[in-house]
């Protein structure tokens, strides 16, 4: 049992070590467009605050979530009720765990209310499998408008 506790206080160390890791990937990466806060830029560059969460909801919106970082995406959106006609280009040279703590980082920071109770955090090994799926920001485009469907937000 000591072990047990031991380890376990050694993991809760490491969290915000992986957290730190995600925010400044997160502001070298990705705060020019979508803001120190993940307010978004009007018309441009969606809100991932209070927004991103969404896409945590099954498998199929995590992947998304992977896609879009890995492979870009291109095409006219809609993010909490607002339209943006940016273009995310892909960061494919981003390691699996740097993708797998950007997006960690801004789930657990600006969406905790939106993740499902289940919620759990996305790892390298899934960030890998996901990456082996080819994609093109098109591809991205039609795989996001199927999700926003069938999860039901706007």
């Amino acid at each position: 049992m000591r072990k047990f506790v031991t380890v376990l206080i050694a993991l809760l160390a490491l969290a915000p070590l992986v957290l730190a890791d995600g925010a400044a990937d997160y502001g070298k990466f990705c705060a020019s467009c979508h803001g120190a806060t993940g307010q978004g830029t009007p018309g441009v560059f969606p809100p991932l605050a209070e927004w991103a969460g969404h896409f945590a909801q099954n498998d199929e919106g995590r992947a998304y979530l992977v896609h879009v970082i890995v492979f870009g995406l291109q095409g006219q959106i809609s993010a909490q009720g607002k339209a943006y006609n940016g273009f995310m280009p892909p960061f494919a040279q981003l390691s699996n765990d740097q993708v797998a703590a950007i997006l960690n980082y801004l789930l657990s920071e600006w969406n905790k209310d939106l993740l499902p109770k289940d919620f759990r955090p996305l790892t390298a090994d899934e960030v890998a499998q996901l990456r082996a799926k080819a994609l093109t920001p098109a591809d991205v485009f039609k795989a996001r408008q199927a999700l926003v469907q069938s999860l039901g937000i706007k």
